[in-house]
């Protein structure tokens, strides 16, 4: 089987890590592992429309939502085409609804994203999966006595809820608590400056660093040292960081956005590993904050469910099965899944 793996240009820059461009990545190495030949076609500044002209007609096509949603040339396309759309985040483009509507299939990152597609796009269920992100799990973290390590990773931009953090942690001032977080800063250069003007105003300084992108290992590192997740964005397709807080046992405070609940999860005993907090509302973030910080029995059931939630979350072994499927749909005739290469 032959997969042409459609990626935007910057897949693979360090400087700009993203969800999506990790899933991008560890679902093409965990196809090619059951044996699927991918050809990778990363759009620059040629064009999508350049790229796909050069493809036979009837290739098998999986183009990441990025990409698609930007033009309508695969509306055409997919009439020559085997095509279908990875979707990281619904309203990535202008171009979607036309896309999503041409396309043979169509794979999410959540079932809150599938309902998203299905309901407000009215593409035929049939036709939209979901394929979550996996995980690999490490060891437990052990985490602080006093939980005060606090995690964000994401880059700093106001989707992302760094205004709404920001607040948050100035109402804990009096609270013993230092905050680390990863994420690119130069994709609003301006929001940055101001963001660091304002924790200097607050007298934060010291206590939130900001430590730009991280490589995965460094990443690792800094989950090792952590006490708790924080995700305070204000949309969220599912949260894959939340859920590699989660494969090493760090429970998070999230926003209820999008699949946040969805990746959150519960324990074996269904208590959850953590608290969802409404978006936009820095207020309740704090206060959730502080019983975290005050309370060490919630700390303790807290990091007990993250334990037990770590053992449900899913393999990316799990989410290339999931996509093969959906792509012996497409091309039944080329596709056969569960094949592993010898």
């Amino acid at each position: 089987m032959t997969l042409h793996l459609v990626l935007p240009d910057g897949v693979d820059d360090l400087r700009r890590p993203s969800g999506g461009n990790v899933y991008d990545r560890r679902l093409a190495a965990a196809l090619e592992a059951r044996g699927v030949e991918v050809r990778e076609h990363p759009v620059g500044a040629a064009g999508l429309g350049s790229v796909l002209a050069g493809l036979p007609d009837a290739a098998l096509v999986l183009v990441d939502g990025l990409v698609a949603s930007t033009t309508e040339v695969l509306v055409a396309e997919s009439r020559r085409l085997r095509v279908a759309v990875l979707l990281h985040m619904p309203e990535s483009g202008p171009a979607e609804p036309a896309v999503l509507a041409a396309v043979a299939a169509v794979v999410t990152t959540s079932a809150w994203a599938r309902g998203w597609v299905i309901d407000r796009l009215r593409i035929p269920p049939e036709r939209v999966h979901v394929a979550r992100p996996g995980v690999e799990p490490g060891p437990v973290v052990t985490g602080s006595a006093r939980g005060a390590n606090l995690l964000c990773v994401g880059p700093l931009t106001p989707a992302k809820g760094y205004d709404d953090l920001l607040g948050a942690l100035a109402d804990l001032a009096d609270l013993d608590w230092h905050c680390r977080c990863a994420g690119a800063l130069d994709l609003l250069p301006s929001y940055t400056d101001d963001f660091r003007a304002r924790v200097r105003e607050l007298g934060l300084d010291g206590r939130i660093e900001l430590l730009g992108p991280l490589p995965p290992a460094a990443l690792e590192e800094l989950r090792s040292a952590s006490d708790l997740v924080v995700a305070p964005s204000r949309r969220e397709s599912y949260g894959m960081a939340l859920a590699e807080g989660l494969a090493r046992g760090l429970p998070a405070i999230v926003t209820d956005v999008g699949g946040h609940a969805e990746a959150l999860g519960a324990g074996g005993d269904g208590v959850v590993p953590g608290a969802l907090v409404p978006a936009g509302a820095p207020a309740a973030l704090a206060e959730v904050l502080r019983g975290w910080l005050g309370d060490p029995g919630l700390r303790d059931r807290w990091r007990d469910a993250a334990a037990q939630r770590r053992r449900s979350l899913g393999t990316w072994e799990a989410t290339a099965a999931e996509v093969s499927r959906v792509l012996n749909l497409v091309a039944p005739d080329v596709v056969r899944t569960g094949e592993t290469r010898r």
